[in-house]
């Protein structure tokens, strides 16, 4: 049986971009995602996806809404991903789990190779009014 893993991933908005940012470590290394991370026990999503954010780009954010779930068989787990649509409330983008970042705008999503987990989201995004 394997194993199930439950994360959060923002979908931080400036503007009309998208954050992407580019995986430097792990399985996954070099792929773009919506970072985030899992959420602890006691631990509601919202404060997981906050935490997250904190200790991977030390910035504040503030979630604007929920945007999307995505249930994803990895070769080795079970990703269960719940998504929020989120802008920067506090501080600067600072990466160290990252190697890299982009802001996106809509029409631009297609040009960095996602994650397997992500792409459904980047699907609907490219479609979404991300205003409302």
């Amino acid at each position: 049986m394997k194993k199930e893993i439950n994360v959060v991933a923002a979908i931080i908005k400036e503007g009309n971009k998208i954050f992407a940012a580019q995986r430097g470590y792990g399985e996954f290394k070099d792929g773009w995602e919506f970072p985030g991370g899992k959420v602890e026990k006691k631990e509601s999503l919202e404060e997981a996806l906050i935490r997250e954010i904190c200790e991977e780009l030390h910035v504040l954010i503030k979630i604007d809404r929920y945007f999307d779930h995505v249930d994803y068989e990895y070769p080795s787990f079970i990703l269960h991903m719940d998504c929020f649509l989120c802008s920067l409330q506090k501080g600067k983008i600072k990466i160290d789990v990252h190697e890299a970042y982009r802001w996106l705008d809509q029409a631009q999503l297609d040009q960095v190779e996602w994650l397997p987990a992500d792409i459904q989201v980047v699907e609907k995004l490219k479609n979404a009014d991300l205003m409302g």
